[in-house]
This record gives structure tokens, sequence and C-alpha cells, in this order.
């Protein structure tokens, strides 16, 4: 018998909600077929099988939760005399998951609160290399967070908890700061929260609470872009692309960036380094049913203008039908909202943790402004860009701003580069 876990299948993902099983107890199935889909905070992801055999038992009923380690079904392989998980002796180091196995360390990190002492002698803390790296960055002592992971293992969301749980006193005074409790009455409402809108809350409070955000807010002729655009979108609908201005707005902060590099990057708190990416991985926020989710187009830098209009469409597709890949969330590097799609003129981001900046995106509009003396209509975006002050001046945002608005003025410059 074989029982198949819910194993920790990575961005801090520790359960999710069963939404169908394609197999019933009874029916026989081959490995590598979908046993299951599971809603996460993050994808809907389809859970495949690791061996052949006859389902004897399923896990927790459709609609109902599971935790990473529960199990989701035990299937009859044909070997008596196969140990189960819950048998592994202690420090067997290979765990059956989803996507292969899973690294796990024995390694004990010294605590980098050197102030700190306990009499008790260090235990062996499971976790990945991805999980022990964010406990770096965030200045978390891994050794004395209880995991919720398999056989403990400390999970990416156990390490932001933690770091979210920490609370400084102040030096003048002894009173810690205390959320009250709401109060309410019989005729209000309640409804919980869904699990993409729990990630929500956990990033945003995380950046608001580290990153020290700065706003430049500006006002950009595309009129321009607007006469490039409707000229050849005709054309490009023949090539099977749906051009759209934020194809131009991604170009235009790939081509600024290169000038710029440092709004591509991440500050690295604890070593007091800025670590500048390699890549330019562009997230598009699209705004589904269930919540604002990110994907981002990897390698903006390599693309044109026309791969990068295809890349827009195809992941705002899969994030609208909840059909996102985990890998198409992760490694994000730079993050474009567009509040123009609501008919706003601007608004002021919050960055994604742990980016440096975020650019923010307003409705167009004709408004009369004054050129050459004379007074015309001429259409008008608001770009709000706002960064993590801790490396970013003002004065370097200030020049982003103007360097990014030469391409948005002169869009034939972004097919020169």
């Amino acid at each position: 018998m074989y029982k198949f876990k819910f194993a920790d299948i990575g961005e801090g993902i520790h359960e999710g909600k069963i939404l169908e099983y394609n197999y019933k107890v009874g029916d026989m199935i081959k490995e590598g077929e979908t046993l299951v889909t599971i809603e996460t905070d993050k994808v809907n992801a389809e859970i495949p099988i690791p061996v052949d055999g006859k389902i004897i038992e399923l896990g927790p009923n459709e609609g109902e939760i599971v935790k990473v380690g529960q199990v989701l079904a035990v299937i009859d392989d044909g070997l008596k005399d196969t140990k189960n998980e819950d048998e592994l002796p202690e420090k067997d180091n290979e765990e059956a998951g989803v996507v292969g196995e899973l690294e796990i360390s024995e390694e004990v990190i010294a605590s980098s609160h050197e102030n700190i002492q306990t009499e008790q002698k260090p235990t062996r803390v499971l976790a990945t290399p991805l999980a022990r790296k964010l406990a770096s960055d965030l200045g978390v002592d891994i050794n004395h967070i209880k995991g919720s992971g398999e056989h403990g293992r400390v999970l990416r969301t156990d390490i932001e908890d933690a770091k979210n749980n920490i609370v400084e006193t102040p030096k003048t005074s002894t009173k810690i700061f205390e959320i009250p409790s709401l109060k309410f009455n019989n005729l209000d409402k309640k409804e919980k929260i869904s699990m993409l809108r729990k990630s929500v809350v956990k990033a945003m409070t995380l950046s608001k609470k580290i990153i020290p955000h700065t706003t430049l807010i500006d006002e950009f002729d595309v009129s321009e872009l607007v006469k490039f655009r409707n000229q050849y979108k005709e054309m490009a609908k023949t090539q099977g692309v749906k051009l759209t201005y934020m194809a131009f707005i991604i170009k235009a902060l790939v081509e600024t960036i290169s000038k710029y590099p440092v709004f591509n990057s991440s500050y690295d708190e604890e070593n007091e380094e800025i670590i500048y990416r390699k890549n330019i991985n562009t997230g598009i926020a699209v705004d589904t049913a269930d919540g604002l989710i990110v994907p981002n187009i990897k390698n903006a830098e390599t693309l044109s203008l026309f791969e990068i209009a295809n890349e827009v469409e195809r992941l705002a597709t899969l994030a609208k039908e909840r059909k996102i890949q985990l890998s198409d969330l992760q490694d994000g590097t730079i993050t474009i909202t567009n509040f123009g799609a609501f008919d706003a003129l601007s608004g002021t981001p919050i960055i994604k943790h742990p980016e440096v900046a975020i650019l923010g995106i307003g409705k167009i509009v004709k408004k009369p402004v004054v050129v050459n003396d004379e007074i015309v209509i001429r259409d008008i975006i608001h770009i709000s860009l706002t960064f993590d002050h801790r490396i970013i001046d003002g004065a370097d945002g200030g020049r982003f701003m103007l360097y990014y608005k030469k391409y948005l003025n002169n869009p034939l410059l972004l097919l020169m580069e």
C-alpha cells in the first residue's frame, strides 16, 4: 500500500481546498495521471499520482481543506512490504512530492541573535534551501520556528508569520501596541476571506512593514503612442497579436531599467547589499474574480514588442481562468499595476516584496495643454512610480521617470533599441 500525501509544492503553500477528484475509490490509476485538483492561495494545482495502482481510499471530500502532509489517497500498488512515509527513519532525506524529491537539510544554522542564550540543545531543523534563504533575508532565526510542514518542516509561510509576529518594544516604554477587538452586532454580516485574499493580506502587510515607500507621479503626453498603436493594431491582428498599450509600457520599462538597473533589484538587509537581478521578469497585476494575481513575463529584456504583447495576453487569460502555473508567479523582479483599467487617473501602489519598485498606470485622457504657446488637445496619461527609499533616492526616481517618459512620448524609439 502507498499513502500519497499532499506535498509542499513551494511558494509557501501549506493548505488548499479540494476542488475535484478525477477518480473514485476502486478505480485504477497510472503514474503521472491527475488524481485531484486543489485550489490554493496561488493557483489551482493539478496533483499527479506518483505510482500505478488501485485507489483504496481518498482523502478529504471535495470542498474541504487539505493541509501539506495530509493523505490524499491510499493506493494498492501491489507492493505488500512498501513502507509509508510515516515509517521512514528520522534521518531519511527523501520525501515523495508532486514536484519530485524535496531537498531537506540536516544542517542547523547558527542563530543570528547573538545575545540569546538557551540551555536547550539545538534540534535538527527541516527546511528547504529556499526557506533558509528567506529566513536569512528577513532576519528570522529559523531554529526558533515551529514548522507546519510535514515532519515539522519549516515552510515559507511559517517564516513570514514569524517575521510579522516580531514586535519590538520601544526603549522609552514597556507598552506593546495591541490591535483592539472589533465590535459587531447581529445586523452585521461576516464572511471568511478566500485563500487568495489571505495571501494578499500577508504580502501587503509584509511589504508595508519592511519597505519605506515613496511615490512620484507625473503626466506623460502619449499622443504619438496613441496614434502609433491605432495605426498598427489592425496589422498586428493579422499576425495573431493583440497590441495593447501595456506592451509599449512594458517595453519602455525594460529599456529604462537597462539605464537604471537598481530598479530591478532587491535589498539584502541582513548583509547590507543590493542584489541586481540579471533578468527583467516583469509582473503584471491581474484582477480576477477571486482577487489580485501577479504573474510575470520572464526575461522581458529579450522579447520584441509583439512577443511581450502575446505574453501579456497569455498570462492575463490564465490568471483570470485560475489556470496559471506556479512558475509564472515566481521570481518577479518589478511589477506594473494598471489603475486605468478601472477608469482611475492614478494611484500609489504597494511594492511587492522583495522587489524595490512598482509602476502604476492611469487611464489615458484627452486634456488641453500648452504646446509652443498654444493650447492644444493631447492624450495624457498619469504614471506613478513607487520605490524603496532605503536604496533609491527621490532624485534617482526623477531621473528614471524622465528617461521612461522619453520612450512613451516617442514610441518609435522602442523599435530602434
